[in-house]
């Protein structure tokens, strides 16, 4: 048996029937080993719907989400980029957004996926005093 086994790993022969011989059947009962190939399938396909189910479908579910809120940005809304700049839209065109952004409303100039949320309430800097050194 094991004679088989290692011809069987050297040289590509088919084990399918590998299993069958070492369990002590002769070979020609075929009906204990018919379903190897379809058990051995159920496992992958499972393992793939779990990831699918574990990481894509959120994945997609957030993408629309950002989508959906890059695509309703209007002029005054205040919103917080991706390097974490709060500021009010001043204006947008295409696929750029310039903000006011500090008390002395200075405009920067952002693409439009560098947006990363829009907030409820002014979180801008409302500083007052000079920086001392």
């Amino acid at each position: 048996m094991v004679l088989n086994f290692m011809q069987a790993v050297l040289f590509g022969a088919d084990t399918s029937g590998l299993n069958c011989l070492s369990a002590g059947s002769s070979g020609s009962d075929a009906a204990g080993c018919a379903g190897g190939g379809l058990t051995a399938m159920i496992l992958p396909i499972a393992m793939i719907a779990i990831l699918l189910v574990v990481m894509v479908i959120p994945q997609r579910r957030r993408d629309k989400k950002v989508k959906d809120m890059l695509s309703s940005l209007k002029q005054g809304d205040r919103v917080r980029t991706i390097g974490g700049i709060y500021g009010t839209i001043s204006s947008i065109k295409d696929d750029v957004i310039i903000l006011s952004v500090g008390p002395d409303k200075v405009k920067l100039v952002f693409a439009r996926g560098a947006i990363s949320q829009v907030e409820d309430a002014g979180v801008e800097n409302t500083m007052s005093e000079e920086v001392k050194d």
